[in-house]
């Protein structure tokens, strides 16, 4: 036991001082996040709306967050990802606050809207930051560090979420979503000052070539998006279907919800430390965690027993843990022949896509075919997205062939 406790220990070392205070910085922000998985649940139950309108609402969420994503890689090639990480932390703590006041249809649409252009700049930046402040050896951890603390802060969050709105209302979730994004902006301007911090590798090509001029890219982008897509009914609609199918409370909700953080936490390190010295390429992890997520939606189809909730949650979880941290090392290393923002930023727009049409859609078949067959929509559609990552391992094994 206790040889097991150091090699998990082992696996955390060697990242820079800056990686851990960007992960805590980040632990910080996403733990006041907790809104977020219930805003299917409070636009349903606290303001009336339809699940027709929370699905509009929800695309509204995803434009916002590609334009936000957009936005924030040009940013940060022009002004530098400090600059932009500090200017959205403390505005969209700003605007979270502002949220709770808008009670209407159209006036949520734009609230969600702003509130995730002014969010969503803050990741191609944070992605720099993360690559400026990693040696080469350790981005693919650093990445996971990064992803550790984002899920230790959702574990806490859906689950301190659901005992605010079971001792207290939905309200007070804006209220810690605003406050933790502007004391993560203090903690970011006290330890991540470009004066004070002290980058590792500084990779920027003289020549930088266009991300749409890079075809493995653009087949990279679709899987990741397909993935993205069926990964998020587990924070919109697979909510609704714990508390309408299977008669969860909210509270239970978060707890369940909270697991799939905590066994990120706890496994996710180890997982990727093993497969890093494995034999497996990058493009083969990310095919493997998109067929383990497509899984989970196989599970709970089988039957209608309550326990087959954890087992899908369990399913998803490992395919998330293998699928992002090599997705996002993978465009990392593409990244070093053209501009870092512009990778970056439409890397984190993959995923944005996916806010846009994967919430909507997942609302509008629920509303018309039912919960059942939504999940084997997101089969269907899983099977296509493991065509691509199937076509991104050919095309990348034809690039070093040519390179050799």
């Amino acid at each position: 036991m206790k040889k097991l406790y150091f090699n998990y220990l082992n696996t955390f070392k060697g990242l820079s001082n800056e990686v851990w205070w960007l992960s805590l910085i980040t632990l910080i922000n996403r733990a006041g996040t907790m809104v977020i998985p219930f805003l299917s649940l409070y636009l349903t139950k606290s303001l009336s709306f339809t699940l027709n309108d929370v699905g509009w609402i929800m695309t509204c969420f995803g434009l916002g967050s590609v334009l936000g994503s957009w936005l924030g890689g040009k940013l940060t090639d022009k002004i530098g990802f400090y600059k932009v990480m500090k200017a959205s932390l403390f505005l969209t703590g700003i605007l979270f606050i502002a949220l709770q006041f808008v009670n209407t249809f159209w006036g949520f649409c734009i609230g969600i809207f702003l509130v995730m252009l002014v969010a969503d700049t803050f990741r191609p930046a944070m992605f720099v930051a993360l690559s400026t402040y990693s040696k080469p050896e350790n981005k693919t951890r650093s990445v996971t560090l990064i992803r550790l603390a984002i899920n230790l802060g959702f574990s806490a969050g859906p689950a301190v979420g659901g005992l605010i709105i079971t001792t207290l209302s939905y309200k007070g979730l804006f209220w810690v979503d605003g406050v933790t994004c502007v004391l993560a902006t203090l903690l970011l301007i006290n330890v991540l000052h470009p004066k004070k911090a002290k980058a590792v590798d500084e990779t920027k090509a003289e020549n930088p070539k266009s991300v749409f001029s890079d075809k493995a890219f653009w087949v990279f982008f679709v899987g990741m998006f397909i993935f993205g897509f069926i990964f998020l009914q587990y924070f919109s609609t697979m909510p609704l279907y714990y508390k309408d199918v299977h008669h969860l409370t909210e509270l239970e909700i978060g707890l369940l919800m909270g697991m799939n953080g905590f066994f990120i936490f706890l496994l996710e390190m180890p997982l990727i430390s093993w497969l890093e010295k494995s034999k497996y390429s990058k493009e083969f992890l990310m095919f493997s965690g998109l067929l383990l997520t497509g899984l989970s939606f196989v599970v709970i189809n089988l039957t209608g027993w309550i326990g087959i909730l954890l087992v899908g949650m369990l399913f998803m979880t490992v395919g998330e843990m293998i699928a992002f941290p090599f997705s996002n090392a993978f465009v990392m290393e593409r990244a070093k022949k053209g501009n870092q923002g512009e990778y970056m930023a439409y890397y984190s727009i993959a995923f944005s896509m996916s806010h846009i049409f994967g919430h909507n859609s997942g609302m509008q078949l629920i509303d018309n075919i039912g919960f059942d067959n939504t999940w084997n929509f997101m089969i269907l559609l899983s099977m296509i997205g493991l065509v691509f990552l199937l076509m991104l391992m050919r095309i990348v094994k034809k690039e070093k062939v040519v390179i050799d």
